[in-house]
């Protein structure tokens, strides 16, 4: 039996540096990067860097086509499909029938969402915009059929379930809210948000952490489907084994009060083509949460999480993951030690990003 396991342990090593040595070949690699078709090959046969990217994007997708009970299927159906509705309902000129290809789905997820969600402003913005869209189209099968469940939906829905009064409709550009603020104030909030990584060791207040939420949640997201959560840990001894986690964190993960772990949602989405959507919509949301915390106080670090599955795994068991969810980003979060010291990190000249085209 020892002998068996010392030829298969060689076996396996001989194998693995084979595979390594056909992996970073110049020529191998010059054939792969031709097409992406032979860079496919290329990883199926010599890599496994990209197959838990493959297995989350395919497990989203099945969970979001089957409705599964518990995803998130249904409410980004939801709120994908109003949002669409509502670009139908600003378009100049309006259209006298749009929609007709997704009205019925719009429905199906309506009916599911506010029989069982909790989000009943989500709910109240479905309920008006549809009424809206109801009342400004043209009459057809479809649309009516649509209209006859929407009514009655309604019919179910619990008597004064919505605090608001005020329509969720869209609205004109001119009535917005306004702020005061103008460039330079806001170029001196850019500059004061900066990565710090030395903070005062006293507990951050959580209504501090809602209050940044609440401004990150206005960040724009593909057809407002906003994918995504945010997991904070302030416990220490979590704290001990969360800061360790990613790469970008040893040398200052001792001191920090907070972490906050961004977490994509991939049962979003029923294509691969949306794949990339969790972190452009979830590093929006991140930059606004940064920007807020700056007002409240605190300061923050964000922590790139790289993809290297023995890393993946451990947080998979810490936070308890579903395979569908990919980790975004790390944030460190704290009062900032004043006497703490930033990088400098010079940024790229504005004339060395920009182009006219």
């Amino acid at each position: 039996m020892g002998l068996f396991l010392d030829i298969k342990q060689s076996l396996l090593w001989r194998y693995n540096k084979l595979k390594k040595q056909i992996f970073e070949n110049d020529k191998i690699l010059t054939w792969a990067s031709q097409s992406p078709r032979k860079s496919s090959f290329y990883y199926f046969l010599f890599s496994d860097k990209f197959d838990r990217e493959h297995y989350s994007v395919l497990r989203g997708k099945l969970i979001h086509l089957k409705k599964e009970q518990g995803s998130t299927s249904d409410d980004a159906t939801l709120r994908r499909n109003i949002h669409r509705i509502e670009k139908g309902l600003i378009s100049i000129p309006l259209k006298n029938i749009f929609a007709l290809d997704y009205i019925e789905e719009t429905i199906s997820a309506y009916e599911k969402v506010s029989a069982g969600s909790s989000e009943v402003d989500t709910i109240k913005w479905a309920k008006d915009v549809l009424q809206e869209y109801f009342s400004v189209v043209e009459s057809h099968d479809v649309i009516e059929r649509a209209k006859e469940r929407y009514n009655q939906c309604n019919s179910n829905l619990p008597l004064n379930s919505f605090i608001s009064t005020s329509p969720y409709l869209p609205y004109e550009r001119k009535t917005s809210v306004k702020s005061n603020i103008e460039f330079e104030e806001f170029l001196r909030l850019c500059q004061q948000r900066r990565s710090v990584r030395w903070y005062e060791q006293v507990k951050v207040p959580h209504v501090l952490i809602k209050q940044a939420i609440t401004a990150a949640l206005y960040s724009p997201s593909a057809c407002n489907r906003q994918p995504f959560r945010f997991i904070f840990i302030d416990d220490p001894e979590k704290l001990k084994m969360a800061g360790f986690l990613p790469m970008g964190a040893t040398s200052f993960a001792h001191n920090i009060p907070m972490i906050a772990i961004l977490i994509g949602d991939l049962t979003a989405y029923f294509d691969e083509r949306d794949r990339h959507v969790i972190y452009i919509d979830g590093g929006l949301a991140a930059m606004s949460f940064m920007f807020a915390l700056e007002t409240l106080g605190l300061s923050s670090c964000p922590i790139n999480w790289p993809d290297i599955e023995e890393r993946e795994k451990k947080l998979d068991k810490f936070l308890s993951l579903s395979p569908h969810e990919r980790c975004i980003m790390f944030i460190s979060i704290g009062f900032p030690l004043e006497e703490g010291k930033i990088p400098f990190s010079q940024k790229k000249s504005v004339d060395g990003v920009h182009k006219m085209f």
